[in-house]
């Protein structure tokens, strides 16, 4: 008697891909307001009448400041990592670790959709 062997799967199919894309996209969405939120409060700060005025506040103000522009880079760096996700659906290769080149768990992918890498490739770089 043969056995079967079992089909390693090395790729998502089109209706999983979308599923993935419908998902960036809300994160995208989220990411993009939250964005937008650090940037339109640093605006606010800059153009705050209390922040021209020099005096005991200005180490608090800078600190909150510097605060939101970190937050801001980091929700700049998830949108690219997010986008670039997008761009690996469209070339079908979304999902396949770029070390081991085997297929990402879709539980992975649906915590972290931008993954690249998976849990054994990242466990051991």
């Amino acid at each position: 008697m043969a056995s079967k062997s079992k089909v390693v799967k090395t790729k998502y199919n089109a209706s999983e891909l979308k599923e993935f894309d419908k998902l960036i996209d809300g994160k995208l969405e989220i990411a993009t307001e939250q964005l937008k939120y650090y940037m339109d409060q640093i605006k606010e700060m800059s153009e705050s009448p209390e922040n021209k005025i020099k005096g005991l506040d200005d180490g608090i103000s800078t600190v909150e400041t510097e605060r939101l522009y970190t937050m801001a880079a980091r929700q700049k760096k998830l949108i690219q990592h997010l986008e670039n996700a997008k761009l690996r659906i469209q070339n079908k290769v979304y999902g396949i670790c770029r070390v081991t080149g085997k297929l990402i768990s879709k539980e992975r992918l649906k915590a972290v959709p931008h993954a690249t890498l998976s849990i054994d490739a990242k466990q051991k770089g």
